[in-house]
């Protein structure tokens, strides 16, 4: 069974629209890419972890957005490290990491239903040739699954780290890509029963 990764609570993110918020994170997404200066991602920093504070979110959980990827940020600061200089690494990085930090801000403050009533109003002035039920849907359960493919590889990697087999990328990979089908047959399962193709 797939677990909701949903944060209940009554604050203003919560009752934010959730068109809203997407249109948030696609703005803050483009702009933190387009405009590449510290103080565009200084305030793209602020913006989120007030975010966070105002949903009454822990420090916890945005650790836990980060914690499953620190290693390919290490990676990522490294490379840029060797083709250019600390600064732009370290810029690298905390770009990406206020990016996630969005997208788990709205994933843990709005629920999938939520989230497809959102992108319906989106796509509202749409063509009526275009699937808005089936766009709506599909994208809201992939912004839902990319934390619970997070949150699966964290318990693959410690129970793998108890075997012993952590640094075997085999050992990791396999059982994730066997959990991330059944959760994607249990997901069509659950489709296919609301009558939806």
């Amino acid at each position: 069974m797939i677990t909701d990764l949903y944060v209940r609570g009554d604050t203003v993110v919560h009752r934010t629209h959730p068109g809203v918020k997407l249109l948030l994170l696609l703005v803050l997404s483009t702009i933190v890419f387009v405009i590449d200066t510290w103080p565009v991602l200084a305030l793209a920093t602020a913006f989120v972890f007030v975010g966070y504070w105002l949903a009454h979110l822990k420090p916890g959980h945005a650790w836990r957005a980060l914690r499953p990827v620190l290693i390919i940020f290490a990676i990522l600061f490294l490379a840029q490290l060797y083709l250019a200089d600390v600064w732009l690494a370290t810029y690298v990085v905390l770009r990406f990491a206020v990016l996630i930090l969005a997208a788990t801000l709205l994933t843990l403050t709005t629920k999938v239903s939520e989230l497809v009533d959102g992108l319906m109003a989106g796509l509202a002035y749409a063509p009526a040739w275009v699937p808005r039920e089936k766009i709506a849907l599909a994208i809201a359960m992939t912004i839902r699954f990319i934390p619970r493919l997070r949150d699966q590889f964290h318990d693959i990697r410690d129970a793998q780290r108890a075997r012993g087999l952590d640094r075997s990328i085999v050992a990791l990979l396999v059982p994730l890509v066997v959990r991330t089908l059944k959760d994607a047959d249990d997901i069509a399962r659950a489709i296919e029963a609301r009558s939806i193709d």
